[in-house]
């Protein structure tokens, strides 16, 4: 039986010939944790490698995701479905193994990590994910949730600003079962962090309200063991754990340096490194009494068994229950979803609400808030203002069954990346809101949402110049059209209480990708339809008011429908017949069929004009080049709406003005 240090030097040499064959990668983490990780996959991780999606497994996040060759190593010696071939592959087009991990793309990986501190971001949301779900349906004698969340870090994840808001909440949240391990080991890409990185860590994660366990040595098996194991009896608050490492531990010559961070260590450095940790296997070759020593699938899938027998029980003790998490952690919606969303929408369209889409968003969730107990979200210290409090909102330190909603504070990124958490553990329909501006504070875990992808429902109020006085900072102008930008993200943008409701139902139904809400501070006129209008919404572009033999098409969003509908009275009044086509989601409306896309928005008609209140660049692609777009190329001002609606010519002479040239301009 090989010796633990021995089982880390597998670690350490797969890392190396990784890197080197790459010719590309970070190898001098993985050979730095190697020691620490073979303690806690070996003797702590509860995880089954022939089944990565087991509902009760334990989570662990490389939050410092540079180091993938590590978690590459532990799930191929552990026993998941990556090759040594695979290992091979490193980094190469099409291959397992990308630069860094990737959900979906890695059986084992959790999320999909690399941008410093997400990871360990992510990890708070399942870490909340497990402790929602086991109130809700763990019972006397059933933990059917039972699992830790186990994180591993560096010096980068916690100078990232993202790690305080997610580590304070974490505290304020009492996840007692969510466990980091920090790999500090002082060095960055610039070199010893002592120049810009002082904090005095551990009494940071105290204020936190965290458990800390200093000074551990990370290449001591034993003393990480001691660590974990006391780790483990806090039931009351997150841990850090402080492990001191060297940076590629077992480089003669780089270890211990920056030289070691980011670059292949060289085949004489290797051979070197090879002679100090007396490894004398070729380049990934790996004998058979370390991949025995190695293999957690026998132990996985007993651990499964024993809690599946225990689930077989609960479902004859509890079979509404046991029915409800099988829905929940399988991601489908209720029995008769279709019918009651339908119902909903229609009893919207029926009861004719003007109000503002923020208020309107508020109305969907009530309406479709109590079918759904999966539902969780929050707002960033603007539950007010974004409406995202329900009827059956129950804050989840109110330590009950029913708990969903979460106080985020004044944290839009964290909270933005705890809810891609929340939705990759799995049982839940996550949401979070703030003001649209804000949104550049969440951008990149926005991104990650879409990359992933997962179901995230970002709720952004305050849509545009229309918040009025709060003026130009708080503004959007460039964030919708920003927002579109981002691959695989729908964005809508609604016009009233019906559009808004579509959105909802569709962003709940997909739990594939994410979607942002764009909802507005002032009212809006209720829109008429029939039921084939109203149907038409879930295919993100349609005819909202058509005439005979139309001369012109105003194509708008949101706020400015009313403003469309109103230049199209007008301009029929004149003479002249015009169609209004409502686009709440272009990305689901440039999704649908060339056939569609031609009936909305026919090519013969070629007098066409956009208004939407914000920067116009996006539209181009619909007026075509006898079009004009009415749009806001500069950032606001400080003045009520209305009067800044005049001011930037969103009014409707202005838009009749725009469709006549248009017109003039097709002939």
């Amino acid at each position: 039986m090989p010796s633990r240090r021995e089982l880390a030097n597998a670690i350490r040499a797969l890392s190396m010939d990784a890197v080197q064959q790459a010719n590309s990668g970070h190898p001098g983490a993985p050979m730095g944790m190697a020691d620490f990780a073979e303690v806690l996959w070996r003797d702590f991780h509860k995880h089954n490698p022939a089944n990565p999606h087991w509902p009760d497994r334990d989570r662990f996040v490389l939050s410092n995701g540079h180091a993938s060759m590590l978690i590459y190593s532990l799930l191929h010696l552990s026993g998941y479905d990556l090759s040594i071939q695979d290992l091979k592959d490193f980094r190469k087009l099409n291959s397992k193994t990308a630069g860094h991990p990737e959900y979906g793309h890695t059986p084992g990986v959790e999320t999909t990590t690399g941008p410093l501190g997400q990871g360990l971001t992510n990890a708070v949301g399942m870490a909340l994910a497990e402790k929602v779900l086991a109130r809700r349906f763990n019972r006397e004698d059933f933990p059917v949730v039972d699992h830790h969340t186990w994180v591993f870090l560096g010096d980068g994840c916690l100078m990232e600003g993202i790690s305080h808001e997610a580590c304070s909440l974490a505290g304020t949240l009492g996840l007692g079962k969510l466990i980091m391990l920090w790999d500090d080991n002082n060095i960055s890409i610039d070199g010893e962090v002592e120049g810009w990185f002082t904090d005095n860590t551990p009494e940071r994660f105290r204020a936190y309200g965290w458990q800390v366990i200093e000074a551990v040595d990370g290449h001591c098996a034993d003393s990480v063991a001691a660590a974990i194991n006391a780790a483990k009896t806090e039931t009351g608050k997150p841990t850090l754990i402080c492990c001191k490492t060297t940076i590629g531990f077992g480089s003669p010559n780089k270890q211990g340096t920056s030289g070691v961070h980011g670059s292949p260590l060289g085949a004489e450095e290797i051979a070197a490194a090879r002679k100090v940790l007396n490894w004398e296997h070729p380049a990934f070759e790996i004998p058979d009494e370390y991949y025995q020593a190695w293999d957690a699938r026998q132990t996985g899938q007993q651990r499964e068994a024993e809690w599946q027998t225990m689930f077989n029980r609960y479902q004859q003790a509890f079979p509404e229950l046991a029915t409800e998490f099988n829905r929940r952690m399988a991601g489908e919606m209720p029995d008769n979803w279709s019918a009651f969303a339908t119902d909903i929408v229609a009893k919207m369209q029926q009861d004719g609400a003007d109000v503002a889409t923020r208020k309107a968003s508020q109305m969907a969730l009530d309406a479709f808030g109590p079918a759904l107990p999966e539902l969780i979200g929050g707002s960033a210290d603007l539950a007010g203002s974004n409406n995202t409090i329900w009827q059956g909102s129950v804050d989840v330190l109110d330590d009950t069954e029913a708990g969903n909603y979460i106080y985020f504070g004044v944290r839009e990124f964290g909270m933005t990346a705890i809810c891609n958490g929340l939705a990759l553990h799995g049982g839940f329909s996550p949401y979070n809101a703030t003001f649209l501006v804000f949104s550049d504070y969440a951008r990149n875990a926005v991104r990650m949402s879409a990359l992933m992808p997962c179901q995230n429902i970002h709720v952004y109020t305050h849509d545009s110049i229309g918040l009025g006085e709060d003026g130009p900072t708080h503004q959007p102008v460039e964030h919708v059209a920003s927002l579109r930008l981002i691959p695989g993200l729908d964005v809508w943008r609604p016009c009233d209480t019906v559009e808004t409701a579509v959105a909802w139902q569709l962003a709940l139904e997909n739990k594939q990708q994410p979607t942002a809400l764009i909802l507005t501070r002032q009212g809006l006129p209720h829109q008429q339809r029939d039921s084939d209008t109203v149907a038409a919404i879930s295919r993100g572009g349609y005819v909202l008011r058509d005439a005979d033999k139309p001369a012109a098409i105003i194509m708008a969003t949101g706020s400015e429908i009313g403003l469309a509908i109103a230049a199209a009275a007008e301009l029929e009044a004149a003479g002249t017949p015009v169609r209004v086509v409502s686009i709440p989601c272009a990305d689901l409306f440039l999704r649908q069929d060339q056939a569609w896309q031609d009936s909305v928005l026919p090519p013969q008609i070629k007098a066409r004009v956009a208004v939407e209140a914000g920067v116009s660049d996006y539209w181009f692609r619909f007026i075509g080049d006898a079009g004009e777009i009415i749009g806001i190329d500069k950032f606001g001002a400080s003045a009520p709406a209305s009067v800044l609606f005049e001011q930037y010519g969103f009014t409707t002479d202005h838009v009749v003005a725009a469709v006549n040239s248009s017109i003039q301009a097709a002939r």
